[in-house]
């Protein structure tokens, strides 16, 4: 249990109100991302020869975890490196599978793992397929073949060769990406604007006449700090408005030199991300007088130390090495939090979104070859918010103490959402206390509700914003009950935790 100091001397408030909601939650906003990188996949979600491997070479024991994570949309195989991707050098006999470098990570990719094992992890786990193709180094012919192989019943070489791998039946893969970060210049095959808004618009044109159901996702800016941002998404959507449906996101945060205030206020940041993007996706559509809407994919988001990363020595060609392998404190965890609440406060145009990653590279779930996997601390606010986050968004309008951050300002202490499961009628609150010393007394309205009791207060938080899972030590930090929650005439009180994510659930 944390030690607080004295509380501010104002609670923070909102109302909550059955009238006044967001919008319905899509379950694809609780989806993660399996990138040839590291050990994401080899020994991660797969390691034939594990004592809990199933005969497909899937760990069953991360299998399990993945289950109890939640996960939704799995979106596969990259990230950078689907930029230099073969996809046919995943499909077939494995033995015969061609072993290749991966520049992206400088790699070597055995493609042992391919199409076939994806889907059948994807199935395992009740995912949906979420498939990138690569308009880095290929394009639209080999997209258009790729989506044959995959989708189409049979008859044709390619349907038929998919049948003649295994795979009889077809994938009915429908959410598809059309390249991966392609304004980055660390990118394989990086174009323009105006480069990849032409070649993505003649892809989606050409997987389209095949299928006319997908749903396709164009490349948005790799983060709100690129140069070309906001320019690149009107450029893109320019040529691609009438036939992509979504955009795609891609944020990662860390704190740095120090700075934990600002850290802990990252939100502000992915909420400003958010809001540009769907100004510039209505400003091209008024434009173009259009009636469609373009949603936003968020498919790639999390912490990540990526100073730690660029400071080490690059790998020398190896087979799924050690990269990326943060280990997350309470800390990392309430910043995660709060990046949820934020995806959910946006439910209305974030339909799509992607942890990256889903086993130890930057990841809620870390495994040791030949050994045990366990949960981090970033592992219980994303199960609790695929629990418990089905269902309508209400309006959240928050009044709360502030604090100073150096990069974003006077930040209110408190961020919070709540979902209503029309099924069921109950309400959880997902709410996290920035400040790091005091803990956070907080007042809910509620009006026009039968709620009469708390079913549930859970709370991540630790007297040591260090503290973290280990190999060592698995479950050192695990969410604990909160204390002195209350429900009477029509007010929810409580007192949050400094440094703290709290859910509360009310019936």
């Amino acid at each position: 249990m944390s030690t607080a100091k004295p509380a501010p001397a104002h609670p923070a408030r909102f109302t909550l109100d059955p009238a006044f909601t967001v919008g319905e939650v899509d379950p694809r906003l609780f989806g993660s991302f399996v990138e040839h990188l590291g050990r994401c996949v080899y020994t991660g979600v797969f390691e034939p020869g594990h004592p809990s491997a199933d005969e497909q070479g899937l760990r069953t024991d991360v299998l399990e975890l993945v289950r109890e994570l939640g996960v939704t949309a799995i979106r596969y195989p990259g990230g950078n490196f689907v930029s230099g991707y073969r996809w046919e050098d995943g499909v077939g006999p494995v033995e015969k599978r061609p072993r290749r470098l991966d520049p992206a990570w400088r790699s070597v990719e055995t493609n042992r793992f391919g199409l076939s094992e994806y889907m059948d992890f994807v199935r395992k786990v009740g995912g949906e397929p979420m498939l990138a193709v690569n308009l880095g180094t290929r394009g639209v012919q080999e997209a258009r073949e790729l989506l044959e192989y995959a989708n189409h019943r049979g008859g044709t070489e390619l349907s038929d060769l998919r049948a003649a791998h295994g795979d009889k039946e077809p994938y009915g893969i429908r959410l598809w990406c059309l390249g991966n970060e392609m304004d980055g210049p660390w990118q394989t095959g990086h174009k323009t604007a105006e480069e990849y808004g032409r070649l993505a618009a003649e892809t989606a044109r050409a997987m389209r006449q095949i299928d006319d159901s997908l749903e396709l996702v164009a490349c948005g800016s790799s983060s709100q700090a690129m140069p070309t941002f906001a320019a690149w998404e009107a450029t893109v959507l320019a040529e691609t408005y009438d036939l992509v449906d979504h955009v795609s996101l891609h944020a990662y945060y860390e704190e740095i030199d120090g700075d934990r205030d600002s850290f802990l206020a990252s939100a502000v940041d992915m909420e400003s991300f958010i809001e540009n993007v769907v100004a510039t996706c209505d400003h091209v559509g008024a434009r173009l007088k259009s009636r469609k809407r373009i949603n936003l994919s968020f498919d790639e988001w999390n912490v990540w130390y990526q100073r730690r990363y660029h400071a080490q020595t690059p790998p020398d060609w190896e087979e799924a090495p050690r990269l990326l392998e943060d280990d997350y404190s309470v800390t990392d965890a309430v910043v995660f939090g709060s990046l949820l609440i934020t995806l959910l406060r946006h439910a209305d145009r974030v339909t799509v979104a992607c942890l990256a990653q889903l086993v130890n590279v930057i990841a809620p779930i870390m495994t040791e070859p030949g050994g045990p996997a366990w949960r981090q601390t970033t592992f219980f606010p994303f199960a609790q918010a695929s629990r418990y986050g089905r269902g309508q968004v209400l309006d959240v309008r928050v009044q709360s103490p502030t604090y100073t951050t150096a990069q974003y300002g006077e930040v209110p202490l408190l961020h919070a959402t709540a979902v209503r499961d029309e099924a069921t009628g109950a309400v959880t609150v997902f709410a996290v206390n920035r400040g790091q010393h005091d803990a956070l007394p907080l007042e809910v309205s509620l009006h026009g509700w039968d709620l009469e009791r708390v079913v549930e207060h859970s709370v991540l938080a630790d007297a040591d914003p260090e503290a973290r899972n280990t190999l060592a030590d698995p479950e050192r930090v695990v969410p604990h009950p909160g204390e002195g929650t209350e429900l009477r005439d029509g007010v929810l009180r409580t007192v949050l935790e400094p440094l703290s994510w709290n859910v509360l659930r009310l019936a």
